[in-house]
């Protein structure tokens, strides 16, 4: 049975480690882009891009920047809303001290309507603000603590390229992501990062269909590319000449390549498995040799072939089941320890657990099936002479 109980174990362990990498891709996706929210941008893709390909997309798709931005707002502005997204690493500093490697994100104020910016305390920048180069900003919960620890950080400021900012607010702690922490980004008006850092021909749209025009998110992703591609000229029939990205694009991606880590890693710790039922196979075998007589008296008796395989099957099946149910509870037991021990996110779910039950009951009836017909074709005159 060990065999079969560190295979399920193996399998419900990996099959949870799947399943919560896929909860948890899906929480970081949701952190990103919102809910309902897309991007236009130059290039805009999921996963690793080529450099063949980027130079293909760099020469054939239009720069989307700040006249972009504004076109969209008069076209289609009554029923979707946009923001300009750009960022940038950059060193911050404030009262002597320096925190390396912040987050710089350049985006309008309309920016936590389209997706979901949670502002712990303090306020995000108003249109106003916007309009009138207000140097604010808000920072993100490492920021404050690197800056401002055990202290209120509104109307604190902090420096960025030199220049002075006013904190109006602090964000939700967000923890990390992949190893890398979500508490590092400063949010600065659109118009304050160009003018700081340049770039205002080259950036990131996200946009979001407004509650009261009743479109989805598709129809107002659709809406957008309509308007982009009568803006850039674009040919009908031709692909559109930017990208988009979606929520639903990078769910499909991660979806994919947790597909293959599954269909690679699964079998593989499968293997104990077969080792296991190669081992049940070889008791069982030991089993009727030590039990010859016994099957030489109940076939005098009048049982029957199939009686007798039935009686191996059952013990073999038991044994494996057994052992499944064994290796379940364990590596249920393992995913909750590591969890509480890590704060990993490991998701034990059915599908997992009904496929190690199955696998492990089709190894009782495999590995049973020999033992068993050659204890049912014994000879019962010869299997009453065995010692």
């Amino acid at each position: 049975m060990l065999g079969v109980i560190v295979g399920v174990a193996s399998v419900i362990l990996v099959g949870a480690a799947i399943d919560g990498l896929g909860a948890y891709a899906e929480e970081i996706t949701s952190k990103a882009f919102g809910t309902n929210s897309f991007l236009v941008a130059q290039i805009a893709a999921v996963g690793r891009m080529s450099a063949r390909q980027r130079v293909e997309k760099l020469k054939y798709n239009k720069q989307v920047g700040k006249d972009e931005v504004r076109f969209l707002r008069s076209a289609v502005g009554d029923n979707v809303m946009y923001s300009s997204y750009q960022n940038r690493v950059a060193d911050v500093k404030a009262e002597n001290e320096t925190f390396e490697g912040a987050q710089i994100i350049g985006v309008s104020y309309i920016m936590p309507e389209i997706r979901d910016i949670p502002v712990a305390y303090g306020r995000f920048f108003t249109a106003s603000e916007e309009e009138r180069h207000r140097r604010v900003a808000v920072i993100g919960d490492d920021i404050r603590m690197a800056f401002f620890p055990g202290r209120d950080p509104l109307d604190k400021t902090v420096k960025i390229s030199g220049v002075e900012f006013t904190v109006i607010g602090v964000l939700e702690h967000q923890g990390s992501a992949f190893g890398q922490s979500q508490d590092t980004p400063i949010y600065i008006p659109s118009a304050v990062f160009q003018s700081l850092f340049g770039g205002g021909q080259n950036l990131a749209i996200f946009g979001r269909a407004m509650a009261a025009s009743g479109l989805t998110m598709a129809s107002a992703l659709d809406t957008t590319r309509g308007a982009l591609r009568s803006h850039f000229h674009t040919k009908p029939g031709k692909e559109d000449n930017f990208d988009n990205l979606t929520p639903d694009s990078v769910r499909s991606f991660t979806d994919s390549i947790l597909s293959v880590i599954a269909a690679v890693v699964v079998p593989v710790t499968s293997i104990s498995l077969l080792v296991g039922g190669i081992v049940i196979m070889n008791i069982m075998l030991v089993s009727v040799t030590e039990r010859t007589r016994e099957i030489g008296v109940r076939k005098s008796l009048g049982a029957r072939k199939t009686d007798i395989m039935l009686q191996f099957l059952i013990e073999s099946l038991m044994l494996s089941l057994a052992g499944g149910a064994i290796g379940v509870a364990t590596g249920a037991l393992l995913a909750l320890l590591i969890t509480a021990i890590s704060g990993a996110t490991l998701a034990i779910t059915a599908p997992y657990v009904m496929i190690s039950i199955f696998v492990s009951s089709m190894v009782g009836i495999i590995s049973g099936w020999y033992p068993a017909r050659k204890a049912a074709n014994l000879d019962p005159v010869e299997a009453l002479r065995a010692e």
